[in-house]
């Protein structure tokens, strides 16, 4: 899995450990935890000013997460009176491939649906509160040949790649694309089939 990078289509045999980064993943708190640690290394007391809870409900994630190798211990940092605190980490991991079941890749996705949720819960709270937070939701269907789908999902990525560098000006915010498939798409004999009858 890919801090702010897209899922991409994996092959081959599901890695034995994809069960416990499944379950890892279950909790939407965690998941927006790992995305924080994509933007930048962080403590837990830092993780915990971000997500606003106490850094003490946060070890048990933290744990979780570590367990399933999502993410790791990058480095100590030295604290006032000799003490140190543990700075996180993502770990290199790869995204479920083909070879997990349609229950558990559903239940991955919904819980990274979750996180946007509370993502969005929480913005409108401060909206009320206030504060000003932007939510812009676009939701749409577009019929879209395999070349078109390739050029929207390289279009997503540039743009994602143009606007990372952390250190720019502005605030953080959330990006979420969905690009989920109506229908079956035609076999690529069909579609050869069917240009050949066009000719």
């Amino acid at each position: 899995m890919n801090g702010g990078r897209s899922m991409s289509k994996g092959s081959g045999a599901s890695p034995p450990r994809w069960k416990g980064v499944h379950k890892a993943l279950a909790d939407p708190l965690r998941i927006r935890l790992l995305e924080a640690l994509w933007e930048l290394p962080q403590s837990a007391r830092e993780l915990a000013e971000r997500a606003d809870v106490p850094p003490d409900r946060l070890y048990y994630h933290l744990g979780q997460l570590e367990k399933a190798g999502l993410i790791e211990i990058a480095e100590y940092r030295p604290l006032a009176r000799g003490k140190v605190e543990r700075v996180y980490a993502p770990a290199v991991t790869e995204p479920p491939d083909d070879a997990v079941s349609p229950e558990e890749m559903a239940e991955f996705l919904g819980s990274m649906l979750d996180a946007t949720r509370a993502d969005i819960s929480a913005a409108y709270r401060s909206k009320q509160a206030g504060g000003r937070r932007e939510v812009y939701l676009h939701r749409g269907a577009l019929r879209l040949t395999e070349e078109a789908l390739a050029e929207l999902r390289d279009d997503v990525e540039r743009l994602t790649t143009r606007f990372a560098d952390q250190d720019a000006p502005g605030v953080w915010t959330r990006l979420v694309v969905a690009v989920v498939d109506l229908q079956d798409r035609p076999s690529a004999d069909a579609v050869e089939a069917e240009s050949e009858r066009s000719r």
